[in-house]
């Protein structure tokens, strides 16, 4: 299932069709949302000099698959910075929100490297796949390869939230080819948030905002290995607020991420 064809509509045309494939629960996939964003505000900036520094993306309600239309505004262009915002539409009303910051390296004389640790786990092909389960996992996750390496599965009725291991795109599904940045945020997303371990029965958790910190750009294939660890900060009154990390296999840090989470459990 190439996401490549839909790549093109965003780039191409303003109104694309969503496939199906993706859902999770009553929406597709926020990852999936979330890189059709960044691929739009590529699109717009389309500047090699110009990477991505951050973004902030709000999920303000539920996407369908089908037709969506994806609306471009440059809020600022700068010589270094160019900031913008994306919005995806369906019914005449706004379901997702990016707001994005690319920005060309500059001569610097301050240099900080004050990064995580990186967590030592067993490689993947060391380590159990999660088996997907019609009709008891996101129909999403299909789309992906998940090898847990540290904390408790979702709903195991854990004392303690938070988790790590490895993710990359199925290789039954996806043709290996070179990574995009669209395919990065979904990637990133495929891991559920991290109080899920103390759920002891199957509830909701839905992602309200995400922001991304991207501090390495890719140079990888589809079908590359990342590894990804969750801290969980803060939860209570249905709501939880986390940080999370995602290296690639040779232990650098890509990115930096944090959700604030709707928790109905």
């Amino acid at each position: 299932m190439s996401l490549l064809p839909l790549y093109q509509q965003v780039e191409h045309q303003e109104w694309i069709d969503i496939p199906s494939g993706w859902l999770q629960g009553r929406t597709v996939f926020g990852g999936l949302v979330a890189g059709l964003l960044a691929q739009k505000a590529l699109s717009v900036v389309n500047d090699a000099a110009k990477q991505l520094l951050s973004c902030n993306i709000t999920f303000v309600g539920p996407v369908q698959e089908g037709q969506a239309k994806l609306t471009a505004e440059v809020l600022r262009q700068g010589k270094s910075v160019t900031t913008l915002e994306v919005r995806l539409w369906q019914a005449d009303a706004v379901q997702s929100i990016l707001i994005a910051s690319f920005g060309a390296q500059r001569e610097s004389r301050i240099h900080v490297q004050n990064l995580p640790q990186v967590p030592h786990y067993p490689q993947p092909e060391q380590l159990d796949k999660t088996a997907y389960i019609e009709g008891l996992m996101p129909q999403c996750l299909q789309q992906f390869e998940l090898c847990w390496a540290e904390g408790s599965y979702p709903m195991a009725g854990s004392k303690l939230p938070d988790f790590g291991g490895w993710s990359r795109f199925s290789a039954d599904l996806h043709t290996n080819r070179d990574m995009k940045l669209a395919d990065l945020f979904a990637l990133m997303d495929v891991w559920p948030p991290g109080v899920l371990p103390m759920f002891k029965t199957p509830a909701p958790a839905s992602s309200l905002t995400w922001q991304i910190t991207y501090l390495h750009p890719i140079a990888n294939q589809l079908q590359d290995w990342f590894k990804y660890k969750v801290v969980t900060e803060y939860a209570e009154h249905g709501y939880s607020t986390e940080y999370a990390y995602l290296w690639d296999r040779e232990n650098r840090l890509i990115a930096i991420l944090s959700q604030t989470v709707a928790v109905f459990a």
